[in-house]
C-alpha cells in the first residue's frame, strides 16, 4: 500500500477515460511525459500492462478493466473520506451532490433540503436535474452522490430505495368541461394535449398508457418542465397528464383522474459501494420522509 499512489490511479482512469495520454495530460495540467512515466511507474508496480494502443487509442488491457473498477471505487471511499474530514478543515459539513429530475426538485426536494439545513446546516449541497438516464450515468462516474429519481434503473451496481407513489391526473384550465369525470386515453386523444419531453421516464410512463389502449398520441406541444406545463394549460393553451406532485397551485386548473389509473414511482438510487459519510446519511433519510 505504501507505494500505490492515488495520482498513478488517477493518470491511468484519465488515460483511458479520454483515450490518449496527451488529452489525460492536458486534463491534469501535466506533461505527457509525466503522464507516461506514471503510468510505467503503476504497471511495474502491479507487475502487469494495463493500456495498450490500438491504433492512436490507448484501451484498457483485461487487467486494466479490473482495476478501472477498483479505481472507481476508491475514488467514492476517497472522496467520502475528503468530505468527512472537511469540517474540520473549514468548519462546514461537506458536501453532497443530488441528482433529480425537475419535478421533484420545484416541488419536493425543497422539504428535503429545509429538514436537512435544521439538522446540519453547515452542509454545502449541490442539485443538478436531468434525466433518470443521465443522473445514473453522473452516479456511476461518481460525479452525483445520490439520485431521486423515477425508475426503472438498470444496472447491478445501483441499489434504488423506493420512497413513494405519485399518481397521474389530467388536468384543464379552469372552468373548462371538455373533460370527463373520468378521462380515458381515448377521451384524451381527441384533445390538443401538452405532453413532457420525450426523453425523461415520466414521458415515457405515459404513453404507455395510451399505448395500452393502441393510441399513438402525437402530442401539440412538448415540453421539458411541468410546472412550465401546468402554465400553459391553465391559460388555456391546451390539456395535459402530470403527476401530482406537480400540481401544488390548482387554482387556475381543474384535474380529473384517469381511467385506468397509473403512477409512477420515486426512488433513491446509490452505487452500492458509496460510502455513506454523515451528510450523505442525513440528506438520504430526508428523502426517505419525502410525502406528496
Amino acid at each position: 500500500m505504501r507505494d500505490f499512489r492515488l495520482d498513478q490511479l488517477d493518470s491511468f482512469a484519465k488515460v483511458i477515460e479520454h483515450g490518449t495520454f496527451s488529452a489525460a495530460a492536458e486534463k491534469l495540467n501535466l506533461t505527457q511525459p509525466a503522464i507516461s512515466f506514471q503510468i510505467r511507474e503503476l504497471e511495474r508496480r502491479l507487475g502487469v500492462r494495463l493500456i495498450e494502443r490500438v491504433g492512436k487509442k490507448a484501451t484498457p488491457t483485461a487487467a486494466g478493466l479490473t482495476l478501472l473498477d477498483h479505481v472507481k471505487r476508491i475514488d467514492g471511499v476517497v472522496s467520502a473520506t475528503l468530505a468527512d474530514l472537511l469540517p474540520y478543515a473549514r468548519g462546514a459539513a461537506g458536501r453532497v451532490r443530488i441528482g433529480t429530475g425537475s419535478t421533484a426538485c420545484i416541488h419536493l426536494l425543497p422539504q428535503v433540503l429545509k429538514s436537512v439545513r435544521q439538522r446540519f446546516q453547515g452542509l454545502e449541497i449541490v442539485v443538478k436535474t436531468a434525466h433518470t438516464k443521465d443522473i445514473l450515468k453522473a452516479l456511476e462516474d461518481n460525479a452525483l452522490d445520490v439520485g431521486f429519481v423515477t425508475p426503472p434503473v438498470h444496472g447491478r451496481m445501483f441499489e434504488a430505495i423506493p420512497v413513494l407513489d405519485d399518481p397521474f391526473v389530467a388536468i384543464a384550465a379552469a372552468g373548462d368541461d371538455r373533460l370527463p369525470r373520468s378521462v380515458t386515453p381515448q377521451a384524451m386523444a381527441g384533445l390538443p394535449v401538452i405532453l413532457y419531453d420525450a426523453e425523461g421516464n415520466t414521458r415515457q410512463i405515459v404513453d404507455r398508457w395510451f399505448a395500452r389502449a393502441g393510441i399513438t398520441l402525437t402530442p401539440a406541444m412538448e415540453m421539458g418542465n411541468t410546472e412550465a406545463i401546468r402554465k400553459l394549460v391553465a391559460a388555456g393553451v391546451g390539456y395535459a397528464i402530470l403527476p401530482t406532485s406537480a400540481l401544488e397551485d390548482r387554482s387556475s386548473i381543474e384535474t380529473r383522474p384517469l381511467s385506468p389509473a397509473f403512477h409512477r414511482n420515486l426512488a433513491i438510487v446509490l452505487r452500492r459501494d458509496k460510502i455513506l459519510g454523515k451528510g450523505l446519511r442525513m440528506v438520504v433519510e430526508a428523502l426517505k420522509e419525502v410525502k406528496l
